[in-house]
C-alpha cells in the first residue's frame, strides 16, 4: 500500500476547468487549501473565486505567457469535445480527436519547458477497452477496437513526450460518472424521474461506473501520489448491468424502469454512438484498490442514494 503522502500544497494547472470534472476538481482543490490554474481558450477574467487564476492559450499555439505555469506542481488535462454533445459525422469525429490531441501534445510540451517535473493526470476512457462482453477488464488489459478505442489509446499516446521527459503521468480512464449535474446521467435522469427509462437494447451490457466524488477524490489521490503512473481504471468496484444501474436510481426514486428503448431505435437515433451505448465493458479499478485508495460509493445503491439526494 502506498503511504500517505504529508498534506501537499499544489499549484494546479487544469484543462477543461469549466466541464464537469474539471469545476467539481477545482473546487475540491480550493476546499483543501490548494491553487489553480484554469487555462481557456478566452480572454482570463479577473471575477474568479479566491484561488483561482486563468491563463489564455490556444491548445495549438500554446500559452500566451510563456511563463505562466511557473511553480505549478500538476496538471490535470480534461479539454476535449464532448463524446455525447452531437451525432458523430466525419466532421465531428474530426474534432473529437483534435480537440485531444492537440490539447495533450501543448500541454506536454508547455510542462516540459518548467525547470521542474510536474505531476501530470491525462484524460482517457474505459472505451480504450473496446466491447468486451461479460470478461473483467483491468489495466492490464489488451485494448480494443472502434472509433472509441482508438481515440482514447491515441489521447494516451499523446502524452509519450512528457513521460520520455520524466514528468510522473498517469492516464485517467474514466468510466460512466454518476453526477445528476453533467455528464450522460443529466440526460438520463428526468426519463427515470418520469417513469420512461428502461433496458436499452437488451440490457445485459456491463456498465462500469463512478459517482462524481469518487472520480473527484480519485483525483485528487492520484495528485497526491505521483509514484502511480500509467493507465488507472476511475470506476467503482461494482459494474453493473446497465438495467440494474436504472433499476437503482428508479428504486430509490420510487419510479417504474419497465419502458425498453430497442436497439433499431437507439441506432437511429443515435447513429455509431449507439455501438457505445450498446457496448459492454465490465471494467475494475484494480490500480486504485491494490494501492488503498477508499471510495465513498463503492456500490450502486449508495451512489444512486447520493446522486438523488439534495447533495448532488
Amino acid at each position: 500500500m502506498t503511504s500517505e503522502p504529508s498534506s501537499p500544497h499544489h499549484l494546479v494547472a487544469i484543462t477543461g476547468s469549466s466541464g464537469l470534472l474539471g469545476s467539481a476538481l477545482s473546487q475540491a482543490l480550493r476546499a483543501r487549501g490548494d491553487e489553480v490554474i484554469h487555462l481557456v481558450r478566452r480572454a482570463p477574467s479577473q471575477d474568479v473565486p479566491d484561488g483561482v487564476r486563468e491563463v489564455r492559450w490556444d491548445p495549438a499555439q500554446g500559452l500566451s505567457d510563456p511563463g505562466a505555469l511557473e511553480g505549478v506542481t500538476a496538471a490535470v488535462n480534461l479539454a476535449g469535445a464532448g463524446l455525447g454533445d452531437r451525432r458523430w459525422t466525419d466532421r465531428y469525429k474530426e474534432m473529437l480527436v483534435h480537440s485531444r490531441i492537440t490539447t495533450t501534445t501543448m500541454l506536454c510540451q508547455a510542462l516540459l519547458t518548467l525547470p521542474h517535473r510536474p505531476r501530470l493526470l491525462s484524460g482517457s476512457a474505459i472505451g480504450v477497452y473496446g466491447s468486451r462482453g461479460d470478461a473483467v477488464l483491468t489495466e492490464q488489459s489488451s485494448l480494443g477496437e472502434g472509433f472509441v478505442a482508438d481515440l482514447a489509446r491515441d489521447w494516451e499516446h499523446a502524452t509519450w513526450a512528457a513521460e520520455e521527459g520524466g514528468l510522473p503521468v498517469a492516464h485517467l480512464r474514466t468510466g460512466i460518472v454518476l453526477s445528476r449535474s453533467g455528464g450522460a446521467l443529466a440526460r438520463l435522469l428526468p426519463l427515470v424521474r418520469f417513469g420512461l427509462a428502461g433496458p436499452m437494447g437488451d440490457g445485459t451490457q456491463f456498465w462500469s461506473w463512478i459517482s462524481l466524488p469518487d472520480h473527484v477524490a480519485a483525483m485528487l489521490w492520484l495528485l497526491d501520489h505521483p509514484d502511480v503512473t500509467g493507465p488507472v481504471n476511475l470506476t467503482a468496484p461494482e459494474p453493473e448491468r446497465q438495467r440494474a444501474v436504472v433499476e437503482a436510481l428508479a428504486s430509490v426514486l420510487h419510479r417504474p424502469s419497465l419502458v425498453p428503448a430497442p436497439t433499431i431505435a437507439l441506432r437511429l437515433a443515435l447513429g455509431e454512438m449507439a455501438g457505445e451505448v450498446l457496448g459492454s465493458q465490465r471494467v475494475l479499478p484494480t490500480v486504485l484498490q491494490e494501492h488503498g485508495f477508499e471510495f465513498s460509493h463503492p456500490d450502486l445503491a449508495s451512489a444512486a442514494a447520493w446522486v438523488t439526494s439534495a447533495e448532488a
